[in-house]
């Protein structure tokens, strides 16, 4: 899984210097598959349960499960791109969200929102500590931050399946839910919305946008649980 979070952080790096304004996402995906597939990889997310690119790339109001198309990135655009590699029979999943170009100083917040909501829950995962204390400390995090974290979607355990138990909810109560353990390894994504935090799916079956069209920031990694803390498995 280590090795496969190195090439998801690889992959999500180049992007990021790739997506620039007037760069179609189908590019983003192409370069995304060249990269995977040259460290003798699997992109995780192609095919899975029918879903039809390597990776996800939602724009503005997309939260997540965007499908890269032939439309080109703008300036000011928020884009989030999500991520997953199989190497040998594990996963690893991570996404950032970042402004093309320059952008309003709303998709910042959201972007740093989302960020310091993950760090957060990092910063206190270890074995004992329950599902429910990382879901609280999230949504007040992006509280503190003026936000709502999205409703219905959740982190996810990961390893030999891309999606695994336990989920992992952006929100919750201290001391609710399984207690982590050394050895886990987990998906913490917090989904971050400027309006209400509710959602409906585009007509393709998968893009998840806001109900209110409002701008949504999405930031993820892999953590693996030790005997003392976490370790990011997804990180550059």
């Amino acid at each position: 899984m280590q090795r496969a979070g190195q090439i998801v952080a690889a992959v999500l790096e180049e992007l990021r210097l790739l997506a620039k304004p007037g760069v179609r996402t189908t590019t983003l995906e192409a370069r995304a598959r060249e990269l995977i597939e040259r460290e003798g990889a699997r992109p995780s997310f192609l095919g899975y349960r029918g879903f039809p690119a390597a990776i996800c790339t939602s724009l503005n109001d997309e939260v997540l499960h965007g499908i890269p198309s032939q439309r080109r990135l703008r300036e000011g655009d928020l884009l989030k791109i999500d991520v997953g590699a199989e190497w040998d029979g594990l996963h690893a999943d991570a996404a950032i969200s970042l402004v093309v170009g320059r952008g309003s100083p709303l998709a910042e917040r959201l972007i740093r929102a989302a960020e310091a909501a993950f760090w957060a829950a990092f910063a206190i995962a270890r074995p004992g500590v329950h599902l429910g204390d990382l879901g609280a400390t999230i949504a007040e995090v992006v509280r503190e931050h003026g936000f709502r974290v999205i409703e219905g979607y959740t982190g996810h355990g990961v390893g030999r399946s891309l999606h695994e138990e336990p989920s992992v909810p952006n929100w919750g109560t201290p001391g609710r839910g399984i207690r982590l353990r050394e050895g886990m390894t987990l998906a913490i994504e917090p989904m971050v919305s400027a309006g209400s935090g509710a959602t409906r799916v585009k007509r393709d079956g998968w893009t998840v946008v806001t109900a209110d069209g409002s701008l949504a920031a999405h930031y993820e990694h892999t953590i693996w649980i030790t005997g003392t803390g976490a370790e990011v498995l997804t990180r550059a």
